[in-house]
């Protein structure tokens, strides 16, 4: 049966935040500040914060030096996943995916159906593997980032989650987490 195991340990993973915007600073950033105190509320280490330009080039500039500093496990991306001009996140994530993770997309699109209907087709939501790493590209809004953690994302993370938990798929944790 799918849930908690209660007699499990837990495994805090490490997360990094990246905003993609062209209007917002970090003090009016409310969908990463979301994601990060969520992260840190579920008892795992945000080891970065970072907001870039929707720009191909700037968002994986930052991507790749998180991934060869080798200490993050997940990066959780917001914003720039519609389809105005400036939406670029999938265009600079999808060439650097090792494996897609299909099953995001449909999850989140069932998810964001509830809350803002039929407007959920406009999002380009994005998941895979990067490197050893995964990635999640949720739309900008506060309330697509709260659908997507709390309507899954938050279980997908936490190691006693059976009957898996994306804690298993990590090298460090590979044999440990079952």
């Amino acid at each position: 049966m799918a849930g908690i195991d209660p007699n499990a340990e837990f495994h805090p993973l490490n997360f990094a935040v990246l905003t993609v915007s062209d209007t917002r600073d970090l003090r009016s950033d409310t969908s990463g500040e979301l994601l990060t105190a969520r992260i840190t509320s579920a008892g795992h280490h945000l080891i970065d914060r970072a907001l870039v330009q929707d720009d191909v080039q700037a968002i994986q500039t930052q991507l790749m030096a998180w991934l060869e500093g080798g200490k993050i496990e997940i990066i959780l991306t917001t914003g720039g996943t519609g389809f105005s001009p400036r939406d670029n996140t999938p265009e600079a994530v999808r060439p650097l995916l090792r494996k897609e993770m299909d099953g995001f997309s449909i999850l989140f699109h069932q998810k964001s159906m509830q809350s803002v209907g039929v407007a959920s087709m406009q999002s380009r939501a994005l998941a895979g593997q990067l490197g050893d790493s995964f990635i999640f590209c949720i739309p900008g809004s506060t309330g697509a980032c709260k659908d997507a953690w709390d309507g899954f994302l938050e279980l997908e993370f936490d190691s006693r989650h059976k009957p898996c938990s994306i804690a298993s798929s990590l090298p460090r944790f590979y044999g440990v987490v079952k």
